[in-house]
């Protein structure tokens, strides 16, 4: 089981391998309950919203499931109940936002690639604290918007609902992958929210 076509491994189109061969899952009475067990099994969390008519994308490969009636409970997506043959097409593809999805953007800046980081989390966005925000961490940041390289760090006040930390042990392809923590108080409290510029330019 996998999530494609998101902004992270806990957001997409569900895709489900079968003999080797990876296919889709169709949105007919796709709900919660079938995306929490989803979720669940990719350790992502639960779902936070389900998406229809290939909201990520549309997939190849043979349709795997239609008409799924997770009760929610389940362990894997491929217990639950299901249609014993599909009447769909790729243009129906399901997807789904899980709790532990995250997402960035740098906003007040002259363009994507600069100002305030913000990352969205459990259904708000919130503020970055500079407590252990160094070059590194920069530098994972403006690679994976697409960015380039830091130019300089910036301070901010926070002025958002959460504050999340992040610890970068290497360069990795994503904040999601380094060491982070959400809303714990120690390692924020004095601290200025992050701002980065980058060196290239973004939408």
């Amino acid at each position: 089981l996998r999530l494609a076509g998101g902004r992270s491994r806990c957001e997409g189109r569900v895709e489900l391998e079968h003999q080797g061969t990876w296919g889709t899952v169709c949105d007919d009475e796709w709900d919660i309950a079938d995306g929490d067990v989803v979720c669940r099994q990719l350790q992502c969390g639960h779902a936070v919203s389900v998406r229809g008519n290939s909201a990520f994308g549309r997939g190849h490969g043979p349709i795997l499931r239609d008409e799924l009636g997770c009760s929610g409970n389940e362990r894997h997506l491929w217990e639950c109940p299901a249609a014993p043959e599909h009447d769909c097409s790729h243009k129906e593809d399901a997807g789904v936002v899980c709790s532990e999805h995250q997402e960035w953007r740098l906003s007040g800046g002259r363009d994507g690639c600069a100002g305030r980081l913000e990352v969205f989390f459990h259904g708000i966005w919130s503020t970055v604290c500079d407590s252990s925000w160094y070059h590194l961490e920069s530098a994972v940041l403006c690679r994976s918007l697409g960015c380039g390289e830091p130019l300089q760090k910036l301070s901010f006040g926070h002025t958002l609902p959460g504050k999340m930390v992040y610890e970068c042990g290497s360069l990795q392809p994503s904040l999601a992958l380094c060491h982070w923590k959400f809303n714990k108080s120690g390692p924020c409290q004095q601290t200025w929210a992050v701002g980065v510029i980058c060196n290239g330019t973004g939408s």
